[in-house]
């Protein structure tokens, strides 16, 4: 009960500006599910001052029913990881001195047009400045007419086929986000085609080995799938995971998230 409490708080400051705050004490959990190292290195609990994090889920499309489980899952992140989450779709939060508070932004499924000029310039300087930004699924299907963003997260959707199981090439287990993983991943999702190829541009993590699965009419052979990069001062992590709602119950996912998120803050290996 106190679980469902707390979520019901959380999805009602979805509609606010300040969202959900949640200082939590330090968890640390283990998994040893297939796909993931036995001997891996967790990403543990700090003793340091709570950073703090928006997760921003504003859809102006498309409308993941997966939202709500992306929220959740990041609550019980944050319990291990003493985060302070706020939770919000108002992009009045997008304002210099609004962004100033957060250590990393995620962009939780957004989908089209969610910020307007003033709200693009305030995050374009925050990121620029040092701050974090974490793109889950659907953030490529943002902002398709902003070329700041558009090279900010990467690359971005132009299709899918429908959810299936596809193998994931690790391409480095040195980052947190993928550490935990061996060198191979069976995963299954919704598999994003994107608009271009971004491997030039930033450090791919992960990539889809399209022989195992279809990847319909949008195939492009060399599939970088998550991955992070420096912009300026900042940093930008992205992961084309995170559809369904069962990926959010996934231990390799979560750890993957939490391990771009940590990165996204600042954290090295």
């Amino acid at each position: 009960m106190k679980t469902v409490g707390v979520y019901l708080l959380c999805l009602i400051a979805v509609l606010g500006f300040s969202g959900c705050q949640l200082s939590q004490k330090s968890v640390t959990k283990g998994s040893s599910d297939v796909g993931t190292k036995k001997n891996k290195k967790e990403i543990g609990a700090t003793t340091a001052a709570p950073a703090r994090i928006l997760v921003f889920s504003k859809t102006k499309g498309f409308r993941h029913d997966s939202i709500a489980s992306g929220q959740q899952a990041l609550i019980k992140l944050g319990e291990q990881a003493n985060w302070r989450l706020s939770f919000t779709e108002d992009a009045r939060a997008f304002s210099k001195e609004g962004l100033g508070r957060y250590a990393v932004v995620v962009f939780l499924n957004t989908t089209g047009d969610v910020l307007d000029d003033e709200q693009q310039t305030a995050f374009e300087h925050y990121i620029e400045t040092g701050g974090g930004f974490v793109g889950v699924h659907s953030a490529s299907d943002t902002e398709h007419d902003w070329p700041w963003y558009g090279q900010l997260v990467g690359a971005q959707f132009i299709s899918h086929p429908e959810v299936q199981q596809a193998r994931l090439i690790v391409e480095d287990n040195d980052q947190l986000a993928t550490q935990h993983l061996n060198d191979a991943w069976l995963h299954s999702d919704e598999w994003y085609n994107f608009n271009r190829n971004p491997r030039e541009e930033v450090e791919v993590l992960l990539s889809l080995d399209e022989r195992s699965y279809d990847a319909g009419s949008g195939a492009i052979g060399d599939h970088p799938i998550a991955w992070q990069h420096r912009v300026k001062q900042g940093r930008a992590f992205y992961t084309g995971l995170g559809h369904t709602q069962k990926s959010y119950q996934s231990p390799e996912f979560l750890q993957h998230l939490s391990g771009g998120i940590h990165w996204a803050a600042g954290i090295d290996n």
